[in-house]
């Protein structure tokens, strides 16, 4: 019915546009095309005959009289079915019963206005609210470049970065490189949302290409860098890196590309060397503590407790050596001994650790220094387990008084919160600290023995 609807209204594009009357030819006295007419058509193409379809036709000849005789050789039922027949007119009801399509009553037009979602007339203010409520609505209707830039400007007044994205994925579709980053460029808070889309969704080349054109040197060598991290083969993440080394970097930077570069090269050949001794069963630490993972690819902090793990008593010429890494890559005192006491108090190791803070002044005289602090000391040796001997020799040289009291309390170094309440001269806290120790025990008769003095 909707194709013989629109045959209907195409007629106009057949006959000559001069025949004024056109628009009022009709068999049953109703205008052509009127919803009126299309009911009447619909209801009598079951029961109407070809002599009743006839008189219809000598009952509306004062209007069929307005068409010429020999106008062309369309018929109605050729247009409604799409081919060119002889000049002998068929009814609308046979060319519908043709087809053997079941009859319905024509759908009436809805009013304009529930058709207003799916307007292609919405402003570019208009559309960003739309899209700020969620509704679909097309894009492609703003060809010109003003239309585009208007709707962009709306897109970011609206303050939604969905929808400053959703309009720059359009603009980045419909749009030349060129034109598109030199209208970003005066429009810091659009460009800043596409470079992060660009980041988000991996487009590499189309990031360096606005960076470049923006002339952001360092950012486009270190969007650049970033690609290391996608590169598995460590050989030639390697070959990437040393090439990266060129690259328009900050002094700092800089600096840190290149020990990225030699931290991987000095972990390949410590690796290498590693996996040959475990394998070969020729070193007693791997026997005892086989390696749990691969030193390749691990950071510096990481790499360097792996040395002072493994490689903690090697000559600092040997790339493994600790004291080696601390000197090749600067690494601080303070970075430095935190990782060593960490893994030196791992194995158990208490000379080691002694000898960490143990150091001599020009006199030759030794005194025991941490740059990190005693308390520090005790809570990371308290964490691997140390004997209670060890723990008090390192809670005695806290100095701070309260801190020391608190950490012997803590840790049960019982000797020492007895030497601090003696030195204090505290009776009172000595007496209430009796109370705490063992009945017999070698710390009650100490205690006694101070307060019998």
């Amino acid at each position: 019915l909707k194709e013989s609807k629109r045959a209907v209204n195409s007629l106009r594009d057949i006959v000559d546009d001069d025949d004024d009357d056109l628009e009022r030819v009709s068999w049953s006295g109703e205008p052509v095309g009127s919803i009126s007419w299309s009911i009447k058509e619909t209801a009598s193409s079951s029961t109407s005959s070809l002599e009743g379809r006839d008189s219809s036709l000598q009952k509306g000849s004062s209007s069929y009289a307005a068409l010429p005789k020999q106008v062309s050789s369309y018929s109605l039922s050729s247009l409604f079915k799409g081919r060119n027949k002889l000049p002998s007119f068929q009814s609308l009801s046979d060319a519908l019963s043709d087809t053997g399509v079941k009859n319905y009553a024509p759908e009436l037009r809805r009013p304009k206005a529930e058709y207003k979602d799916y307007s292609s007339d919405w402003s570019p203010k208009d559309t960003v609210r739309r899209m700020q409520r969620g509704k679909i609505c097309s894009l492609e209707r703003f060809r010109s470049l003003q239309d585009k830039l208007m709707l962009l400007d709306e897109a970011v007044a609206g303050h939604d970065g969905n929808v400053i994205t959703a309009v720059l994925i359009f603009l980045k579709r419909t749009l030349r490189r060129e034109i598109l980053f030199r209208e970003l460029e005066v429009r810091q808070v659009a460009l800043c949302h596409l470079i992060h889309f660009l980041k988000e969704t991996g487009e590499q080349k189309l990031l360096l290409d606005l960076l470049r054109f923006l002339d952001r040197t360092e950012e486009v060598a270190l969007s650049q860098y970033r690609e290391h991290l996608n590169i598995q083969d460590v050989e030639k993440r390697r070959e990437f890196l040393k090439g990266c080394i060129g690259l328009p970097f900050s002094a700092e930077d800089t600096s840190h590309i290149q020990d990225h570069y030699t931290l991987l090269e000095r972990q390949i050949i410590i690796e290498a060397n590693d996996r040959h001794l475990e394998s070969a069963g020729q070193s007693e630490i791997f026997r005892k503590y086989p390696r749990k993972a691969s030193i390749l690819n691990m950071p510096l902090v990481t790499t360097l407790f792996y040395s002072c793990f493994y490689h903690y008593a090697e000559a600092e010429g040997t790339f493994s050596s600790p004291t080696n890494l601390k000197k090749t890559f600067k690494i601080p005192d303070k970075q430095y001994v935190l990782t060593a006491l960490a893994a030196r108090a791992k194995l158990r190791a208490w000379d080691d650790v002694d000898a960490l803070f143990t150091t001599k002044n020009w006199l030759g005289y030794t005194k025991k220094k941490a740059p990190i602090g005693f308390h520090r000391v005790v809570e990371i040796l308290q964490r691997n387990n140390a004997p209670v001997q060890v723990l008090q020799e390192y809670v005695r040289l806290v100095e701070d008084v309260e801190t020391r009291l608190n950490l012997a309390t803590k840790y049960k170094c019982h000797d020492v919160v007895i030497e601090t309440y003696k030195d204090l001269k505290d009776r009172i806290q000595l007496t209430a600290y009796k109370c705490k120790v063992e009945r017999g025990s070698a710390e009650e008769e100490k205690i006694n023995s101070i307060l019998n003095n």
